[in-house]
């Protein structure tokens, strides 16, 4: 692992992101963890800080997880439709 005092570069938020995204399709992650996960992630400055936010997670999903690459998609229309509903209910104020 590399020093968790470094700071974090925004590929490297993106990368814990798209994990995020995985460990969401296999059913790890309720849509709500991974909203709050994916917040902290973007707000984390350290390796540190973007280790403790998947700490609890396994490192990577299993090649049969992958090909379930149908359930990413559902996942991430889900995700797109929540950030669209909450748009508009920002700009409805």
């Amino acid at each position: 692992m590399t020093d968790p005092t470094l700071r974090a570069s925004d590929a490297e938020r993106y990368r814990v992101v798209a994990m995020l995204e995985k460990h969401a399709a296999a059913g790890r992650l309720t849509l709500d963890e991974f909203t709050e996960r994916v917040d902290r992630v973007l707000a984390c400055r350290t390796h540190g800080d973007l280790a403790a936010v998947t700490a609890d997670l396994p490192a990577s999903a299993s090649p049969r997880e992958e090909d379930n690459r149908h359930l990413l998609w559902a996942f991430l229309a889900a995700a797109l439709v929540l950030v669209v509903f909450s748009v508009v209910l920002g700009l409805a104020r």
